[in-house]
């Protein structure tokens, strides 16, 4: 591998980063071996945000501004996503993402007191609460991918992301693919259900051609085992608020209700009209759900 390639293989902030969301929020931290990017902003209660496979911080570009004018919130770019360096593949599974999180927030002197995490996202701050190194108050699941995928899905979905993660020429066909063809992005989100702006679509483009992100989404995912949450959802000790996105085509509102059924004390809410990037989509919303939810708390 050259050494320009080797330059292109990942997000570079100086390059990549102009025109990222609150870009002044933003700054770098080094902790548990890796290099973060994080941003922060506002005062008030501590609140953490974090992404989905596959996306970074900008995920939160339009949330991000309108909590800051409540909380102190915290939102970062997962190890390998991003601009977060990567670290071995086999540490992007659920356990070693919880972990890489909670030795940043520990470095941070971060304690949390409301934790919203985007599909999932979500179950790595369930681990993150059931390990005990976060100690929040509420945690709010959008779109949560907290339980294991059910029938064809969840037996050939394992199999075939470790096949294409030993892979490096997978991602880097993506990658080019994404970069030759700006259209085959936006099919990407508008297959989960969300219609995204031209400037959010080119944020994930911006990320999915760099093979690099991809490498570690895929990691992510061949390395993701949530069967263990099955048995441990009920022992969290934190307010879990459920919310389906009516339109979501990559995890339906009806997984809400799977998980509610384990939890029955969770709050369960359900926002029409939004796909699985329901965030992005519509973020007053999801700021006023997530308002209400912290009001609710005894």
């Amino acid at each position: 591998m050259t050494s320009a390639s080797v330059m292109n293989d990942r997000p570079i902030w100086e390059r990549d980063g102009h025109s990222w969301p609150n870009r002044d929020c933003s700054r770098f931290v080094e902790a548990g071996g890796l290099r973060w990017h994080i941003q922060e902003a506002g005062s008030g209660p501590p609140l953490l945000l974090i992404h989905g496979t596959g996306a970074a911080s900008h995920s939160w570009g339009g949330l991000l501004p309108l909590l800051a004018e409540r909380y102190q919130v915290l939102a970062l770019d997962l190890p390998g996503h991003g601009f977060t360096s990567a670290p071995a593949p086999k540490q992007l599974s659920l356990p070693g993402m919880a972990t890489a999180v909670g030795a940043l927030t520990k470095q941070l002197g971060f304690a949390p007191e409301i934790v919203v995490g985007h599909s999932a996202g979500a179950a790595i701050l369930a681990r993150l609460c059931l390990d005990g190194s976060i100690q929040p108050k509420l945690l709010i699941s959008l779109s949560g991918a907290l339980l294991p995928l059910r029938g064809f899905a969840g037996k050939w979905f394992s199999p075939a992301a470790k096949l294409f993660a030993r892979s490096s020429i997978v991602p880097r066909f993506f990658a080019q693919g994404a970069r030759k063809d700006p259209r085959s992005v936006k099919r990407m989100v508008d297959g989960t259900g969300s219609r995204l702006s031209p400037e959010e679509v080119a944020l994930y483009r911006l990320l999915i051609a760099y093979p690099g992100h991809l490498a570690a989404a895929l990691n992510m995912m061949a390395n993701w085992d949530l069967e263990p949450m099955l048995r441990e959802l009920p022992q969290l000790r934190p307010t879990l608020v459920l919310v389906g996105f009516a339109e979501d085509r990559t995890v339906p509102p009806s997984e809400a209700e799977r998980a509610q059924r384990l939890l029955p004390s969770a709050r369960l809410r359900r926002l029409p009209g939004l796909g699985h990037l329901g965030h992005e989509e519509s973020p007053s919303v999801v700021f006023d759900l997530i308002v209400r939810e912290a009001g609710a708390l005894p």
